[in-house]
């Protein structure tokens, strides 16, 4: 019955409980859609940080240099679970006399589970390919796109320089991986990449050294692992300190950063739920103003104090829940729009929708304290008075 009556007392002043209704809902619209974004975002950037092969870490030389015992010696680790000789050149590419700036990439055959990298046409690099020092090279889709206008090139011939003079490589495989995202965003700073047998890359520039060791993490390693790894490379160098990037500890702090963003964005969608309180208070207060006479009455017929409070609080909480599920509700179909556009799994984030919920409850209560407790100190002889 206490609702059915605060209902039709909302009724009554329809166009001021809209407005109302309405405040509300667009700062719970706010925070719903922020933390869906949050969420998108996070999830997308992670996932493209994991193709980028950042849950790993990469061992880099300072005074001495890299070989295979050390490959082989990581391999042995506890919580290691792939290792690949890494050697990197900036240089530059030519197709069908196209110039662009490169970098080569010298992997092995464990290249598609390090960094992530797919064929879409062709293959990727192989053992035979390492044991024979082969002249053959995978590249980016998006170099092949710019020059050919087409992304399956296989067979096609790409000159790279390496150590100061010109090779010409035989392309056997076009792929994508973590990085391409990166490049269509940065095309006019990230130069293309290139992937040639590491073998291959050390012959052409008289090396015998690795310029870096990638190290993969499995999911069941230690804590220390980064310690361990660093041990073992600086007993076997005799070296005091050992560079170890640890790039998945660096993910950790972008994922904090992300976190922190969010909640500030957050936070500031929840100053305007602030404002919709005060106008809730702001139209209580107004309301009992208004049935100011209603009010005398019922007390004068002996309504106590507490049926007051009672039905101006559960009249601004129908008006904070109302405008809570309008907001949510508009809110959860952009966000399902969002992931239909961005090719995102659908999510209802249920944890948000029951904190607002329950944030409007109180936010209710107390937007109607001042004017309830006005209402209720309301005597029915002054009433009378008002009105002679």
């Amino acid at each position: 019955m206490g609702i059915k009556t605060a209902v039709t007392n909302l009724l009554r002043g329809k166009g001021r409980t809209a407005l109302t209704v309405i405040s509300i809902a667009v700062g719970i619209f706010a925070i719903t859609i922020i933390s869906a974004v949050g969420k998108i975002g996070t999830d997308k950037i992670n996932k493209t940080l994991d193709d980028m092969g950042i849950n790993s870490v990469l061992v880099e030389p300072d005074s001495f240099t890299l070989d295979e015992k050390d490959v082989t010696a990581l391999a042995e680790l506890k919580g290691v679970n792939k290792t690949m000789p890494l050697m990197m050149n900036v240089t530059e590419c030519r197709l069908i006399n196209e110039e662009s700036p490169c970098i080569a990439w010298g992997v092995n055959e464990d290249a598609d589970e390090i960094i992530s990298l797919n064929a879409i046409h062709g293959r990727l690099i192989n053992k035979s390919d390492i044991e024979n020092n082969s002249m053959v090279c995978v590249i980016d889709k998006d170099i092949a796109e710019n020059a050919y206008k087409r992304s399956n090139i296989v067979g096609k011939k790409i000159e790279i320089s390496l150590g100061g003079k010109e090779y010409e490589f035989e392309i056997v495989g076009v792929a994508t991986s973590g990085l391409n995202s990166i490049q269509s965003m940065m095309s006019k700073v990230m130069p293309y990449f290139a992937y040639i047998p590491y073998t291959t890359v050390q012959n052409l520039c008289n090396s015998e050294s690795y310029d870096k060791i990638a190290v993969s993490l499995s999911d069941n390693q230690n804590g220390d692992i980064l310690k361990d790894i660093a041990n073992v490379i600086g007993k076997s160098k005799g070296a005091s300190t050992v560079t170890v990037n640890n790039l998945l500890g660096q993910k950790k702090q972008l994922d904090g950063i992300l976190s922190v963003a969010a909640s500030s964005l957050s936070l500031v969608a929840g100053i305007s739920l602030i404002v919709s309180a005060l106008s809730v208070m702001t139209s209580m207060l107004v309301t009992v103003n208004e049935r100011k006479r209603e009010i005398g009455i019922k007390k004068a017929l002996g309504a106590k104090n507490s049926r007051i409070v009672a039905e101006f609080i559960s009249e601004s909480v129908l008006v904070c829940i109302f405008g809570c599920i309008i907001g949510f509700v508009s809110g959860a179909i952009v966000n399902i729009l969002l992931c239909i556009i961005l090719s995102e799994p659908l999510f209802i984030q249920t944890d948000i929708l029951l904190s607002v919920m329950i944030i409007c409850i109180i936010m209710g209560v107390v937007s109607a304290g001042y004017p309830s407790l006005k209402a209720a100190k309301t005597k029915p002889v002054d009433v009378l008075k008002s009105d002679l």
